[in-house]
């Protein structure tokens, strides 16, 4: 006979993500009385579903602008909002594959003799995971051999994705914590917006989508990788993804490194018997009161960025003319990070005012693995001059193809979401300026986003968007996100960011409506009727 139902697993089967807010508006009335006791705000998700449209921003953009000497006047607005490290075109390598990206990590750890910094939503379980932690291993061990150890390891997860499951990221890496507690940093970090009522009810894997770190930045000594890619198999293998090298960048690694380590240290820490908990004098992001939290998280971070800044306004007023012209400083970065749930908004504002600026003389190549547009971004699309040519992942490609549960609808609800885009483009009468374009590959899903953005005058991209941000309502909302524009004058960087562009593009075919039509596209009703109240949250 089986056993009856608990209260818990029958709050568990019927959970979508769509009742979270439900169970915010329950717990928030349930407690105000002890919440205003303890003067704390308990169980407010900070991003609603509603979205707010603000007014668009004025354009800047140099009329006329032709060829690469303009682009410093035509994008270096972007330091008014955040740093910006000029480095040498050369010291940057575009890598293609996701075998490449995992040797490339791997062949750096080995060699690391200060610092590894390794920032992901989570570090998966298999046997290719395993290889990878036992790189560190051996670095850690060689790094011991001297009388004074100094190799760091600094791992930043997500709470929730790192400690699903009983084999989870915790368990592949307590045994370096174990073994190399001086040396050894895990930081878990837990969404402000996931406590109270909300905590209790709602199961694991669904907890997820209330908000998570999802930042993919991997640091070796003074080189970095950033990318969307997490550290798992799949991403070794057979997830297609972007990911650019930068090589012997100390500024932007010093960066990272720092942006990470603060994000760290308002988390929650890992320890060698598996317990966690804070850094001495912090907020606890779900017991300790919600404002509280976040303007202390909020001030930690952007100490990083303004301290950064303050740096280079000194360098600029000190620094002397490059002096080494054979390895001139052709290449801008400026990383942009986004951490609505603290407060911190850097990388919409720049995403917003360069979508405003694309004009007639640029086309923008658009790609997200999960074709999910903000408001925001869809207006400022639909209204531009500029052509946009963007890329997302047909159904078969779709990272929750195949799922079990309500998951394995995932793949429709994007669909029906691409579908309805195409239908305002065809209402507009912009089909000949967007064009949507759908990859596949064979034993292959798609994980990619970003873009690559053309002006007139040059024939390769001058501009790259990377890193961990969908364009969508999680990555500006709910999640912590980082990425860098890339704006360089560099050829031989063009011409490898135009291959990748290109060789992306070149495993898609273009939709039409006659796409939509075919079975395999069909959506189930009950799938478009629940897609306006869950698209928020995947």
């Amino acid at each position: 006979m089986a056993a009856p139902m608990t209260w818990k697993r029958l709050v568990f089967s019927v959970y979508t993500p769509a009742f979270s807010w439900v169970f915010t508006r329950i717990s928030d009335r349930f407690l105000r009385t002890h919440d205003r006791r303890r003067g704390s705000t308990v169980l407010l998700l900070a991003p609603l579903l509603a979205e707010t449209d603000p007014s668009p921003l004025a354009s800047s953009r140099p009329p006329g602008f032709t060829g690469v000497d303009g682009l410093h006047t035509r994008f270096h607005w972007m330091a008014d909002h955040v740093p910006a490290f000029r480095v040498p075109g050369g010291h940057i390598r575009v890598l293609h594959s996701p075998d490449e990206f995992y040797q490339a990590m791997k062949a750096r750890i080995k060699t690391a003799k200060s610092r590894v910094v390794m920032a992901s939503l989570y570090l998966g379980t298999g046997p290719l995971e395993q290889d990878l932690v036992d790189c560190m291993e051996e670095a850690l061990e060689r790094s011991q051999a001297k009388d004074a150890p100094d190799l760091k390891v600094d791992f930043l997860l997500d709470y929730t994705r790192g400690s699903r499951g009983k084999h989870n990221s915790r368990t592949m890496l307590l045994p370096l914590l174990q073994r190399f507690p001086e040396q050894m940093r895990v930081s878990l970090y837990h969404t402000p917006d996931l406590r109270g009522l909300l905590r209790l009810l709602v199961p694991e894997r669904f907890n997820e989508t209330i908000g998570v770190q999802h930042i993919k930045a991997y640091l070796f000594d003074n080189s970095l990788i950033i990318s969307g890619a997490n550290l798992s198999d799949s991403y070794f293998t057979n997830r297609q993804d972007r990911y650019v090298l930068l090589e012997d960048c100390e500024e932007v690694a010093d960066f990272f490194a720092d942006l990470v380590g603060a994000v760290g240290d308002v988390s929650l820490q890992l320890r060698p018997d598996d317990s966690v908990d804070m850094m001495e004098g912090m907020v606890h992001p779900y017991k300790g009161n919600r404002a509280d939290f976040s303007t202390s998280a909020q001030r930690r971070i952007m100490e990083v960025v303004g301290a950064a800044r303050v740096r280079q306004n000194m360098s600029e007023c000190t620094d002397a003319p490059d002096s080494d012209v054979t390895v001139p400083n052709d290449t801008w970065i400026f990383p942009l990070v986004q951490m609505k749930p603290l407060g911190i908004h850097l990388d919409e504002q720049v995403t917003k005012r360069l979508l405003t600026e694309a004009g007639d003389d640029c086309v923008v190549y658009l790609t997200s693995g999960y074709f999910n547009l903000t408001k925001t971004y869809m207006q400022l699309v639909l209204g531009a001059d500029a052509d946009y040519r963007i890329l997302m992942a047909s159904p078969e490609v779709n990272g929750f193809f195949g799922a079990k549960g309500v998951a394995g609808a995932i793949p429709e609800a994007y669909v029906h979401i691409a579908r309805q885009f195409y239908n305002k483009v065809c209402q507009l009468g912009q089909e000949r300026r967007i064009h949507l374009h759908e990859y596949y590959r064979d034993d292959w899903t798609f994980h990619a986003k970003g873009l690559w953005y053309y002006v007139r005058g040059i024939n390769r991209p001058c501009l790259t968007l990377i890193g961990s941000p969908n364009f969508g309502y999680r990555s500006v909302h709910r999640d912590l996100e980082a990425q860098i524009a890339i704006v360089t004058e560099n050829e031989e960087l063009q011409v490898q960011l135009q291959q990748e562009q290109e060789m992306l593009y070149k495993s898609s075919t273009e939709v039409s409506n006659s796409t939509f039509n075919q079975p395999d596209r069909y959506v189930k009703l009950w799938v478009k009727l629940v897609t306006p109240f869950i698209k928020n949250f995947f």
